[in-house]
């Protein structure tokens, strides 16, 4: 056997025994694999790389109606975690109906009928506007026609006594007018839409069992 053939043989033998040896040390991979990605951040190195880490996230129904990181936000989620059954949204919708109702029973002179919702405080300020009218032989005739616009202004609450506080802004649309003891109208008019704006707080205490809010404050 001539030398070529032998060197031939002899580097084709070393070559099997490499091929052989990177099986054994990397093995074998069939068709395409994705590298495996090791993620050595912690929670500390994402806060330090401006990632904050929340969880469970924003809570959406206080976002919808407060600014985060706000006094409101923050008092709405105070709130939440004395009574977790409190829902901002559901607070609103009862805010809303409670307005119609307790404006519409001043209107008429019926604030018994809604005295379970009204403080002390405003009781007696609105059944002293009730009563004059009443000494003057004055009755309102009101329709109530809508909210144009309600919106969740502030909030606040005590962590001592856990009493809560919501004050909301309201502009609303009714027909109005005033008839004397003659039944002539002296104020108002029965075709002409009066347009009013109305800052009312409610007020609660959130571990009570007692689930209702009450109107403690009204302002224009």
């Amino acid at each position: 056997m001539n030398s070529p053939i032998i060197q031939l043989l002899v580097l084709a033998g070393i070559a099997v025994f490499l091929i052989l040896k990177l099986r054994t040390v990397l093995g074998t991979r069939e068709g395409f694999e994705k590298p495996e990605v090791r993620s050595t951040d912690t929670e500390s190195d994402r806060r330090r790389n401006g990632f904050e880490v929340i969880e469970g996230g924003p809570d959406e129904d206080i976002m919808d109606h407060a600014e985060e990181g706000s006094d409101t936000a923050l008092a709405l989620a105070a709130m939440k975690r004395v009574d977790p059954s409190f829902h901002v949204g559901e607070f609103l919708g009862g805010a809303r109906g409670a307005y119609e109702m307790i404006l519409v029973a001043f209107e008429n002179g019926e604030l018994a009928s809604v005295l379970p919702f009204i403080s002390e405080d405003v009781y007696e300020a609105l059944s002293s506007v009730v009563d004059e009218r009443e000494k003057k032989g004055l009755t309102v005739e009101a329709n109530f026609i809508g909210i144009s616009d309600m919106v969740l202004k502030s909030a606040r609450f005590d962590e001592t006594n856990k009493e809560a506080e919501i004050t909301m802004r309201f502009k609303s649309e009714m027909t109005y007018q005033v008839r004397d003891a003659g039944g002539d109208v002296v104020e108002g008019n029965e075709n002409e839409v009066k347009r009013q704006k109305d800052v009312w707080t409610f007020a609660r205490d959130m571990g009570a069992d007692d689930p209702n809010w009450h109107l403690v404050a009204t302002g224009g």
